[in-house]
């Protein structure tokens, strides 16, 4: 079996482990709109902070393999290898997290505060500007994949503490709900 192969092979694999794991959330989150237990809110937002964890791994991994890509010569065997595993991070794992955190966010905004509260507006705008960010990125996998990324080790590693700053300002507004 040609190397070429084996990696198609091993990125069947890990679409796979994808789908399954999505398929188990969509599945877990259908029996619970279908059959609503008491506690509902709890299980919505169990699945919101499972949602945003993914999500925030991927962003905050993300950045990381672009700083070491950046060091790989263009059309090397280490910039070809970084090219599938940013492109198979953001499409298959931070895409999926990044839209199921908005709507599990989104239902719980609506359901439990009425989208009502200061702090729940400001949790919002940071989580556009978080959104944001993360597009920022896919632009970047594009760039990357065509070998025109424009951007230094450097830039990149500052990029690195965007979604960390963020992250931190919209656990401030969640837990303390300063306003």
């Amino acid at each position: 079996m040609s190397e070429k192969q084996t990696g198609e092979r091993a990125g069947r694999r890990a679409r796979l482990r994808a789908a399954v794991a999505l398929g188990v959330f969509a599945l877990l989150a259908a029996v619970l709109i279908a059959f609503p237990p008491d506690d509902l809110y709890l299980w919505i937002k169990a699945l919101h902070i499972i949602a945003v964890m993914s999500w925030m791994a991927g962003l905050l991994y993300l950045p990381r393999l672009f700083v070491y890509h950046t060091d790989a010569p263009a059309g090397s065997a280490q910039s070809e290898t970084f090219k599938v595993m940013e492109k198979r991070l953001y499409r298959t794992i931070m895409q999926p997290a990044m839209g199921l955190s908005w709507l599990l966010g989104l239902y719980l905004a609506w359901s439990v505060y009425g989208f009502q509260g200061g702090w729940l507006h400001a949790k919002l705008a940071f989580v556009v500007l978080l959104t944001g960010v993360h597009h920022f990125y896919g632009s970047a996998v594009k760039a990357f994949a065509e070998d025109k990324n424009t951007r230094s080790g450097r830039q990149w590693r500052f990029w690195n503490e965007a979604p960390a700053l963020l992250m931190i300002l919209i656990v401030i507004m969640v837990v303390v709900k300063p306003f």
